[in-house]
């Protein structure tokens, strides 16, 4: 496998981080660098991650993998997305008071859009490929992709926010139902 793959892989894998960095950017009216690096910093890191973690479980549990990532998603991604629908509704906006729920929601966001990752570096395990080059583009491009979905979002949400956010939580939902409708009906 050769570096254009890899990058291939790579952006391909980074869509779902950065979609979920868009609707994180669409509550941000103007990103502050933390508003913009922590998500690309985690959504990277686990990007780069759980192919690592794939590869090095290889063959062994490579079905099992496969069966229960979809539904890993889809239930991690229809739970952040309802909260967020669930807060478009509300009318008492109030800002998060700790960063345990911002650490908390980074958390189940970058589990529920690298699960897929986990098994492309299963795959890894049967090809002549250097994992560590391999991790590492995976993860400097999720954190670009993630960082510039942030400030797309941001520009997109800034006037509507009640309505991105709600927005935000049904692209949530629906990428997570997109992900397990194609499990169960397109493999």
């Amino acid at each position: 496998m050769n570096l254009l793959e890899i990058v291939l892989i790579a952006l391909g894998l980074s869509m779902d981080a950065f979609a979920v960095s868009v609707t994180l950017g669409l509550s941000v009216k103007k990103p502050a660098l933390k508003d913009v690096i922590i998500p690309g910093v985690f959504f990277g890191a686990f990007q780069a991650l759980m192919p690592l973690i794939g590869y090095l479980t290889g063959v062994l549990f490579a079905s099992r993998i496969q069966e229960l990532a979809p539904w890993v998603a889809f239930i991690l991604l229809g739970f952040i997305g309802g909260k967020m629908i669930k807060g478009s509704f509300s009318k008492n906006k109030e800002e998060p008071k700790e960063n345990k729920s911002l650490l908390v929601k980074m958390l189940v966001l970058s589990i529920a859009t690298s699960i897929d990752a986990l098994a492309v570096g299963v795959t890894f395990a049967f090809f002549q490929i250097n994992i560590i080059k391999a991790v590492l583009v995976i993860g400097f491009a999720t954190f670009f992709v993630s960082m510039l979905g942030v400030k797309i979002g941001s520009i997109f949400g800034a006037k509507h926010k009640s309505k991105a956010e709600l927005f935000g939580g049904a692209i949530l939902v629906l990428l997570g139902t997109q992900i397990l409708i194609e499990h169960l009906f397109f493999q």
